[in-house]
């Protein structure tokens, strides 16, 4: 039988199948959708790989207090604007 699959048995997405994400996608709350819409950033974050689009949500979301989701919104808006990060990590998409 063998032990069971990780993400590190997997490509950068998570999944065998590239372009098909393991983890549950995650909604994009209002507030996010807002700031996109607001600071022009959509097509930014949609051009974003999946697998980042979905971090980014899932990292958003998971926070359990109010002021720390909007850090992470910060952040992630910040890097868009920015280009070439990711989660403060240096990204060439």
């Amino acid at each position: 039988m063998g032990r069971p699959k990780t993400d590190l048995d997997h490509n950068i997405l998570g999944s065998p199948i590239p372009g098909k994400l393991i983890r549950p996608i995650q909604p994009m709350p209002d507030f996010v959708r807002a700031a996109l819409d607001e600071r022009g950033l959509m097509a930014f974050y949609e051009a974003r790989p999946a697998y980042q689009r979905n971090d980014y949500l899932m990292w958003i979301n998971n926070a359990k207090r109010k002021d720390t989701r909007r850090k992470r919104l910060g952040q992630m808006l910040e890097e868009l604007e920015t280009g070439g990060i990711y989660m403060k990590m240096k990204w060439n998409g």
